[in-house]
This record gives structure tokens, C-alpha cells and sequence, in this order.
């Protein structure tokens, strides 16, 4: 793994960079699953929104603190995570399946004997597409994610939105954006690194193909958990 991380931040220096196929993968990254991302971040944000007013009346018998609370929750944690972790699913088990695929009927040999590098070949436009894909994603995540709080807030809860976007702006720092920002590129980054290796070290038949596929989700899901937590314990030091 940390041969592949080597290799692929030493190519993105060297190139040739394929403009074409990082376009490509770009539009399979962020556009292919737009919908997926929207659709499930405004049920995680619902969620947040009801939870959160629920125990704030059982605390303290007020939640006139959900608003600004559940909107600095959406952009330090909810938004970025859910994101990650559904490209993980997604994208991630289809890159390994694609690259382990081409292990397996040794076309990546191919490429070495024409003289193509398959990691400036494969994995250097997957990764800059994901780590780009993970930042418009993220930023349109925290985007649905208030909007869908916003209106939760005021059919359920009777926040108009005045309110609901006064509240935020006492409890949400620009730095929130920066820093889910930052997240989700980081978050993007690890995904191609983790399918790419268990592609390029897949097993024969369709049993390695699944066990490939199986390890990517698994592996990457945990690095971004770990990941994420790292980066929290880092940025509370910058408040």
C-alpha cells in the first residue's frame, strides 16, 4: 500500500497526465452518483434534525438551540462522512472490481510489455477525479443537508427559515466549510489508493474479484472512520 501511495504522489510529478480518462472518471465519480448522495444525506440530516430536538427536550425541556446545534454537526461530521462512505461503496467496489478484473486476464501485463505504467495508467486520474469528486460532493452534501434541516425545522419543529438561518450563523465558523472541505478531499484521496491495490493483488476467478471488492469496502470504510477522527482531533485545535 504505502508502494502504490509512493507511487502514485511520484507520478502525479512526473505525468504524462491523461487529461481524458481523469474527465472521464470524474463524471463517473461525482455526476454518476449525485443522486444516491442527495437522496440519502436528506434522511441523515432529517434524522439529525428530529434526534436532536427530541433529547433537547428531554435535557432541558428547549430546543431552540437545534437549528445552529444540527447545522454545525451537518458540516463538521454528517455531510463529509455519509458522503465518503456511500463513494466508498460505491465507487470503490466498482474500481476494484474494474482493476482486479484486468488483473486477472492480465491486461495490466499488457500495459507493462507495451510500456505503460499502469498506476500513471490507472490509478493517478482515478485518484485526482475521486479527490475532486470528494470535494464537489461534499460541498453539495452540506448544501442539501441544511436545506433539508431547514425545512424539517420549520414543518416540524416551527423554525422559519429567518430563524432556522439566524441560528446558524451564531454556532457556524467559515472554518466548518474549510475544514469539510479539506475532509472530504482527504476522505476522496483514500478510496482509489485502497481499490487499486487489492485490483492490482486480486486472486484468479470470480472469488478474488469478490474478495477484492469485499476488502476495498471494508478497508477503505475503516481508513475513512480513522481518517476523519484524526483530522477532528487536529482541526479542534484550530477553533
Amino acid at each position: 500500500m504505502m508502494s502504490l501511495l509512493a507511487d502514485t504522489f511520484w507520478g502525479t510529478f512526473t505525468g504524462p497526465f491523461r487529461r481524458k480518462e481523469f474527465f472521464q472518471q470524474l463524471y463517473f465519480v461525482a455526476n454518476r452518483s449525485l443522486f444516491i448522495i442527495v437522496f440519502c444525506v436528506c434522511f441523515a440530516a432529517i434524522v439529525t434534525i428530529l434526534e436532536s430536538s427530541f433529547h433537547m427536550k428531554m435535557v432541558i425541556q428547549n430546543d431552540a438551540m437545534v437549528p445552529g446545534f444540527a447545522s454545525v454537526l451537518i458540516l463538521r461530521e454528517l455531510a463529509a462522512i455519509v458522503t465518503a462512505l456511500l463513494l466508498c461503496s460505491r465507487v470503490g467496489a466498482g474500481y476494484a472490481s474494474e482493476v482486479g478484473t484486468m488483473q486477472i486476464t492480465e491486461q495490466i501485463d499488457a500495459l507493462k510489455m507495451l510500456g505503460i505504467d499502469p498506476v500513471n495508467y490507472l490509478v493517478i486520474p482515478r485518484f485526482f477525479a475521486c479527490v475532486i469528486g470528494g470535494i464537489l460532493l461534499t460541498i453539495v452534501s452540506n448544501m442539501t443537508c441544511l436545506f433539508a434541516a431547514m425545512m424539517i425545522s420549520q414543518f416540524y419543529l416551527g423554525y422559519t427559515p429567518g430563524m432556522f438561518i439566524s441560528s446558524m450563523h451564531r454556532f457556524v465558523q467559515f472554518k466548518d466549510v474549510l475544514f469539510a472541505i479539506i475532509k472530504g478531499a482527504c476522505f476522496g484521496g483514500v478510496i482509489p489508493l485502497v481499490a487499486c491495490y487489492f485490483g492490482f493483488n486480486c486472486q484468479q476467478g470470480a472469488e478474488g474479484v469478490g474478495k477484492a471488492t469485499t476488502n476495498t469496502v471494508v478497508v477503505a470504510s475503516i481508513a475513512i472512520i480513522v481518517i476523519d477522527f484524526i483530522l477532528s482531533y487536529t482541526f479542534s485545535y484550530l477553533y
